[in-house]
């Protein structure tokens, strides 16, 4: 946040008000209900979308649901590489378009399909395996969810971030530069 002041002879009262007019516009410009429930949007690289679903153990027929799927890879990986049926959730209106834009493109729009909307309020009921790459604070917040939707042997594949409360039944280490972890858990979750 930078702070300035621009004195064209005007009082100092003025500059302040104009310095809080700026600062106001951050909180005006936020139209999303959704602002403050987001994990910023950082695509898994391909080595690790990879990993995620051999990780989940997917089988030709199960439904893979990407929490936050951004731009679409987790749910064209799942459909073309393990014949898996996929939905994601996705609350920007902007990757949900190129989701579905890009599943349309790969051919697979009858296997997978994107809901714009809040993961918070979706009904995960079907999952067989549901991916995440989302901040500590949301998982924390999904996982009631994960507990009231899925069935025993779903399996939860998390990017980077556990699940608080939760014990992985493996914890994967890829590395490089920017290493990664990736946590596998089954339902009902190890306490």
């Amino acid at each position: 946040m930078r702070w300035f002041f621009v004195n064209s002879g005007s009082s100092l009262a003025g500059s302040m008000a104009a310095a809080v007019a700026v600062l106001a516009l951050p909180a005006a410009a936020q139209t999303s209900p959704y602002a403050n429930r987001l994990s910023p949007y950082v695509a898994s690289p391909a080595r690790v979308v990879d990993r995620m679903l051999e990780l989940a153990n997917i089988k030709p027929g199960e439904t893979v649901y990407d929490l936050g799927c951004g731009d679409g890879r987790i749910l064209i990986a799942a459909v073309e590489k393990y014949k898996a049926r996929a939905i994601g959730v996705e609350i920007s209106p902007k990757y949900a378009a190129r989701a579905q834009a890009s599943i349309k493109k790969a051919g697979i729009d009858n296997q997978a399909r994107v809901i714009q909307g809040d993961l918070l309020n979706v009904d995960l009921t079907g999952a067989d395996v549901v991916t995440i790459y989302l901040e500590s604070r949301l998982n924390e917040e999904l996982r009631p969810r994960l507990e009231k939707f899925l069935k025993p042997g779903a399996r939860v594949v998390s990017h980077d971030y556990p699940i608080a409360g939760w014990k992985p039944l493996k914890v994967d280490r890829i590395p490089g530069p920017q290493g990664h972890l990736i946590y596998v858990y089954e339902m009902p979750p190890l306490k």
